[in-house]
């Protein structure tokens, strides 16, 4: 905190109300400074993924289903992590302990990872490296919620996007740069993994674990009875304006639920099956079977308290508060919901089709051994470079235009701009240009990483800003899902398998979540 901050000690439970002190650039600089190594790990992963299981023998339909270990941990574990660290507190803090934990795990599984001899272990690496990424960033994002006051929330959440576009321009362009500035071959026999990418990831190991320990050693966290002292009042008037912390649902509407999801799930799970559906189907349906057991775990346990009692429903444990919080959600977090669904499924779409895209349409090649389809991935990584690259210029403008027409209409902007980047790679036919439609890409990606949650963390109580993050991140996770399940899908029925109408899908969905945004309740200032 403030140089001439109190110390971080317990504190009684009782204090009175005070104004939480604004941190300076260099303590905000700081704070931050751990994303650009989880962005490194994060950059890494998704230029050169796709790269890996195409060289490990995967087809393009099949890329969809080997990606869904991503979005599938981030809805597993950054929900648990955020009600973990909402409940957490001992010397080394409140998140800096889970910021500890992922990054190890991640630099780990970035060292491994280029080793994978067989696709199911690339699989299985992604699954462990986008576990670990999850552990990591899910805390940082409550942690700026945490540290800093409202009116400088949207400047903390700005300086992640920024140290995300600066680590992100330098992963993606690394396997580049390594071949064609350091002679790292990248090409190897089939079923091997080129040095260009097996160095990447090394070095992005290191500096993933370097950045965030920055962070863990040059800053603090204010105690719970602190934040409690600061938001006291706020908390109140959240929970009458929210509705938040007046939770009604009963025992016997989980019940009901319950046997509603797993019924559609049920049956829509033997449909796929019976018609011999894409398998992918699959990933959708079982989904949906399994948020019923979760209702009726929840109609079991909510049934052995006194449901009127606050107190009482918390005291149910993890499991339990973080499906009822989901049910109980602020309004404006609904309507962000709906942005964050067409916003996320453009990002997958783009994430894991770009590689196929410019390979096949600009390159002219499917073909993982030739060296126009690695000349063609490399530039992929180095147009993921540019548009992280434009993010960060776009991050130091974001707060001033907020200021100037208003939140709403930024991120509108902003999300309309990368949707037309996304649909003019199908009219360039030079690949040279397609730097280009990475301007408005990189604008819309600072945007969906710093404006929805400054919105949103004007509207929750400090007391479960870890817990409403993570579930924040279904709404990010679930079209990741649903990209995985039924892009390849639509790509087979529709476009006869060409990747290039994926990267369109994305653009127009992309636009759609502009539009949504100006429905969104206007966050208090």
């Amino acid at each position: 905190m403030s140089a001439d901050n109190t110390s971080h000690q317990g504190t009684p439970n009782k204090q009175p109300l005070r104004q939480q002190p604004e941190l300076n650039f260099w303590q905000i600089f700081n704070m931050c400074f751990g994303f650009l190594g989880i962005q490194f790990g994060f950059a890494l992963q998704n230029a050169n993924v796709s790269r890996i299981f195409q060289t490990l023998g995967a087809e393009i339909d099949e890329i969809p289903i080997l990606w869904i270990a991503a979005p599938l941990t981030g809805l597993i574990v950054q929900p648990i992590i955020g009600y973990l660290s909402d409940n957490t507190w001992n010397g080394l803090g409140r998140r800096r302990p889970y910021f500890l934990i992922g990054a190890v795990c991640t630099t780990l599984a970035l060292f491994i990872m280029p080793h994978s001899p067989v696709l199911w272990v690339a699989a299985g690496m992604l699954w462990i490296m986008d576990a670990s990424i999850n552990i990591a960033m899910e805390p940082f994002r409550a942690f700026v919620g945490d540290n800093l006051p409202k009116s400088q929330r949207t400047q903390g959440y700005a300086m992640q996007s920024f140290f995300i576009g600066i680590g992100a321009v330098v992963a993606s362009a690394l396997p580049y740069l390594l071949t064609n500035y350091f002679d790292v071959a990248n090409t190897a026999p089939e079923g091997e993994i080129a040095d260009s990418v097996r160095y990447a990831f090394y070095f992005g190991g290191a500096v993933l674990f370097l950045a965030v320990g920055w962070t863990i050693v040059t800053s603090k966290e204010y105690s719970p009875e602190e934040l409690a002292s600061f938001h006291q009042e706020n908390d109140e008037e959240l929970i009458a304006e929210n509705n938040s912390d007046s939770r009604t649902r009963t025992a016997k509407q989980y019940q009901f639920a319950s046997m509603l999801w797993m019924a559609i799930g049920g049956g829509l799970t033997g449909l796929v099956f019976g018609l011999s559906l894409d398998k992918q189907l699959y990933i959708l349906t079982i989904g949906i079977f399994v948020f019923g057991p979760l209702q009726f775990y929840c109609a079991k346990a909510l049934a052995k308290v006194n449901p009127n009692s606050i107190a009482e429903r918390e005291s149910l444990g993890m499991v339990f508060n973080v499906v009822d919080n989901l049910f109980h959600m602020p309004k404006a977090m609904h309507q962000l919901a709906i942005v964050q669904f067409f916003s996320w499924f453009a990002l997958f779409a783009m994430w894991i089709y770009t590689t196929s895209a410019v390979t096949s349409y600009h390159y002219g090649t499917s073909d993982v051994l030739t060296k126009a389809y690695n000349d063609g991935a490399d530039w992929v990584g180095m147009l993921f470079a540019s548009y992280n690259g434009f993010a960060a210029v776009a991050a130091i403008a974001i707060p001033f235009l907020a200021k100037a027409v208003g939140i709403r209409f930024t991120h509108t902007i902003n999300l309309s701009l990368g949707g037309l980047g996304l649909i003019s790679f199908y009219f360039i036919s030079d690949p040279a240009l397609l730097w280009i439609p990475m301007i408005g890409v990189g604008i819309a990606w600072a945007s969906i990483l710093s404006v929805p949650y400054a919105m949103l963390s004007g509207i929750l109580p400090p007391k479960k800003m870890g817990v409403f993050m993570g579930i924040f991140n279904f709404f990010i996770v679930i079209p990741q899902l649903l990209a995985a399940s039924v892009l390849g899908v639509i790509l087979n029925t529709l476009f006869d398998g060409e990747p290039i109408f994926a990267l369109i899908t994305g653009g127009v969905f992309m636009i759609i979540a502009g539009i949504a945004v100006l429905f969104v309740d206007q966050p208090k200032q």
